[in-house]
């Protein structure tokens, strides 16, 4: 039920590791990459809740969540297989687009499945062997331009194009993604809803929540997205942090819209679209998921700064290349495959031990300590200078990893409702998506104004805001905190 996954990280690997290495060949300024970046998290804002909506309500001959998988990893394999022979910059940008919403389609209900399939005692279990295949998965995913290259396969493109090892390694992501995908769909089955509700141990759904009344949150939610642009305009800010603005302006609009909609026919009170219960379940959300919801956003956002910035900080700071063409480039990029591949393995073994440590200390504290050890290992690219010693702190950064991936879904999973476990995931889904965006709209200005161009500091940033989860970890209320 979980080897799917190790598929899927084939392919976010690769976009991880590789992605801003291509963008950079292909002319982006170190400015520029968060902005491109910005595609990825857009996409899951939209998709993981609308496929998780969809899912819940879902059953075929497939079953449940298994004809999600399926299609979303025939259109991943298509985008990795395109993504290593675009030839511009702006083509780069959109398979970016293409190739994170094809991931999200696939991923977002092997959440739920894990929860569907399994009970309450078994989900930590669960989601820690999903962090297991995500680790094992990730680790060959990252080395592959490395590995490759100690095969003697060419590692600069003559035409100053995107070198033969990132090429293959994505046409082997590809396949590894829709063979590993296509082995959990066969091998699985999945339980009928009516099944899954008649030992759901969550409370019940309930009745629809009343949205009457949300256009006074929708202003002011609208009244913050436009003083926000007001600033951005008077302090001559970058124009992706227009970004943060749009979301704001955005979000009160649909709240405002939703409320005017209600008023011109009463009846969407009682029966609702898409957009209405993604709404109302966001409304009426459970209290640890709320809690959780600041945990993540924290962690994601130190995630994000990892990925997009640790390829420029290896090349700039250990091995003093700044020409992207250039050999040195180059083996910084394949040096960051490796240590990317050493954090996704380290992950893998965490999955063995982060159980003994929840059993001895909790979900909290064993959360707390990882992040911890993460946000240590990114404040020591600060006072590293040797590149084989950056091993070291992706020792911590797979500790977190692994425990970002399953402790906050197991500290959730339990109060979820089973008809409504998908989108409720999806609705989660925002909580990693919102401080990627954060990320991607105000990392490119904090490099030019307080960074002084140095990507280093972007790492360090993330590391502080992992601290900071960490203590927000202490503040989430679960039956084992309160029973203790």
């Amino acid at each position: 039920m979980c080897f799917g996954f190790l598929g899927i990280q084939f392919g976010f690997a690769l976009q991880t590791t590789d992605v801003s290495r291509i963008f950079q060949t292909l002319g982006a300024s170190l400015e520029q990459i968060p902005l491109l970046w910005i595609a990825a998290p857009i996409t899951g804002l939209i998709v993981q809740p609308i496929i998780g909506h969809c899912s819940d309500r879902t059953w075929t001959r497939l079953g449940r969540r298994r004809p999600y998988f399926l299609a979303g990893a025939l259109l991943a394999t298509l985008a990795l297989l395109w993504m290593p022979n675009a030839g511009t910059l702006w083509m780069a940008a959109v398979l970016l687009w293409l190739m994170d919403g094809t991931f999200n389609v696939a991923m977002e209900p092997f959440r739920a499945f894990v929860a569907d399939q399994l009970p309450v005692r078994q989900r930590p279990l669960g989601y820690l062997l999903q962090s297991f295949f995500i680790g094992l998965g990730a680790v060959v995913a990252s080395m592959l331009p490395w590995l490759l290259a100690r095969c003697g396969v060419s590692n600069v493109a003559a035409d100053g194009g995107i070198p033969d090892t990132v090429r293959y390694a994505f046409y082997v992501g590809g396949a590894a993604l829709l063979g590993a995908v296509l082995w959990t769909v066969a091998s699985t089955r999945e339980y009928p809803p009516e099944q899954l509700l008649a030992f759901d141990p969550a409370p019940a759904a309930g009745a629809l929540p009343d949205l009457r009344g949300i256009w006074r949150n929708g202003v002011l939610w609208l009244l913050a997205g436009i003083a926000l642009a007001a600033m951005i305009r008077f302090l001559h800010l970058r124009d992706e942090v227009y970004l943060l603005a749009g979301g704001l302006v955005v979000y009160g609009l649909l709240l405002v819209g939703y409320e005017a909609a209600l008023k011109l026919r009463p009846a969407l009170a009682y029966r609702r679209g898409l957009l209405g219960h993604v709404l109302g379940d966001l409304h009426v959300m459970p209290a640890a998921m709320r809690q959780l919801a600041w945990v993540q956003l924290f962690s994601w956002f130190a995630l994000f700064s990892m990925w997009i910035y640790t390829t420029a900080t290896v090349a700039q700071v250990q091995y003093g290349a700044s020409d992207v063409h250039s050999a040195l480039y180059n083996e910084a990029a394949n040096w960051v495959g490796v240590l990317f591949a050493v954090y996704n393995g380290c992950a893998a073994l965490a999955a063995i031990v982060i159980p003994l440590m929840v059993r001895r200390w909790g979900l909290r504290v064993s959360h707390l300590v990882n992040l911890w050890l993460g946000g240590a290992g990114l404040l020591a690219f600060l006072f590293i200078r040797g590149p084989h010693w950056l091993l070291l702190p992706m020792l911590g950064v797979g500790f977190a990893w692994a425990s970002i991936l399953a402790l906050p879904y197991a500290m959730l999973s339990d109060n979820l409702p089973a008809a409504k476990m998908g989108v409720y995931m999806g609705i989660f889904n925002f909580f990693i998506v919102i401080p990627q965006l954060v990320a991607a709209s105000v990392l490119g200005e904090l490099l030019k104004r307080c960074f002084h161009g140095q990507p280093v500091w972007a790492l360090a940033t993330g590391g502080a805001s992992l601290f900071v989860a960490g203590l927000c970890t202490l503040r989430v209320q679960l039956e084992e905190a309160r029973a203790g």
